[in-house]
């Protein structure tokens, strides 16, 4: 017999947007294994598990002179299948929009699979991640490591309680901390992994303190992601990633200055690389020496660059952190932040 059984439960409802879910999963994970990402099955396997939808029930995007404001709940068909396939585009969505200024975002996910690459986990690793976003972010690592390995750590209680209530309905219950990101989360400390998922001017010494020695810090610093291998609890040192990383800066992170750029080429402040370039010597070095470098040195690539934190002195660096090309680092990172 269908239906309700005597003394039973009521059946659990279809879920219409589960078939094209599942193949709106499934397209993304084929799209980033053909760019080179998801190389580790336990990584693909999260993506392919974890239905991002759960996690941007809204978002925003951009038209002009705003957001326009993406649901599931919008009633007209259409539109509904519009949020559902945007959650699955290769794209950050604005998730959390105040007075005009965007707050919180889940990142794209491309991004996402080279940083989660990057972190270098192993099973048995915990993770520590500041900023919480909707939750995704700590979901993909709840699969790959299991729940209790996880905590996630936002300032903004709003952006807490979405994130925890879209990780439980997508059946993870990581420590979801409602806290300052500059100043880790003390009592879940010492960590095998730390990753910000906001941007830093920056290196907050709390991290250092709560990462095990050996461990690694992924962060967005500049318009790049540094990873620094932590020797101890106030030295560290790596060297940033290939690629470009645009976020969120971390609140009660000071502002980094940006030099004066009048009379630089327009070719250069159209390069990628030579921006990365401006934004990590902002305030340190002028645009004069900043464009001397890059003659210098033939355009430098962002993996030439570094950083090294010793006690209460950061500073970046071109190919050595005692080599000719070297500046500090904006002001450490006050309470107040993600």
């Amino acid at each position: 017999m269908d239906g309700v059984q005597p003394g039973g439960d009521l059946p659990p409802e279809p879920d219409p947007d589960r078939e094209l879910s599942e193949g709106l999963r499934a397209g993304l994970v084929r799209y980033l294994m053909a760019d080179g990402e998801l190389g580790d099955p336990r990584w693909r396997a999260a993506f392919t598990e974890v239905p991002r939808e759960l996690f941007v029930p809204a978002y925003f995007v951009g038209v002009p002179g705003g957001y326009r404001r993406r649901s599931r709940e919008d009633p007209d068909p259409a539109d509904h299948d519009a949020w559902l396939t945007g959650a699955y585009a290769d794209e950050p969505l604005a998730t959390y929009v105040r007075d005009g200024e965007l707050i919180s975002s889940s990142s794209q996910p491309s991004l996402m699979a080279k940083m989660l690459a990057a972190l270098d986990v192993e099973d048995g690793h915990t993770v520590l991640e500041i900023g919480a976003g909707t939750g995704y972010n700590a979901a993909l690592l709840a699969h790959r490591l299991g729940e209790r390995a996880v905590t996630t750590v936002d300032l903004d209680p709003e952006i807490t309680e979405g994130a925890r209530e879209h990780l439980a309905a997508a059946g993870f219950h990581p420590a979801v901390v409602t806290g300052d990101g500059a100043l880790g989360c003390p009592e879940r400390a010492p960590f095998d992994r730390i990753l910000a998922t906001c941007a830093l001017t920056s290196v907050p010494p709390a991290w250092l303190a709560q990462c095990r020695p050996g461990g690694l810090i992924l962060a967005p610093l500049a318009t790049g992601l540094i990873a620094l291998r932590v020797r101890d609890a106030t030295h560290a040192e790596g060297r940033f990633l290939r690629t470009s990383a645009f976020f969120v800066p971390l609140r009660g992170a000071a502002p980094q200055p940006v030099p004066h750029s009048g009379g630089l080429p327009c070719r250069l402040l159209q390069s990628d690389r030579f921006r990365f370039l401006l934004s990590l010597t902002a305030g340190r070095l002028g645009a004069a020496d900043a464009l001397a470098l890059w003659r210098d040195e033939d355009g430098p690539p962002r993996e030439r660059f570094g950083v090294t934190v010793a006690g209460d002195r950061q500073w970046a660096w071109l190919d050595s952190p005692d080599g000719p090309w070297r500046w500090p680092l904006g002001e450490p990172v006050s309470p107040g932040g993600a």
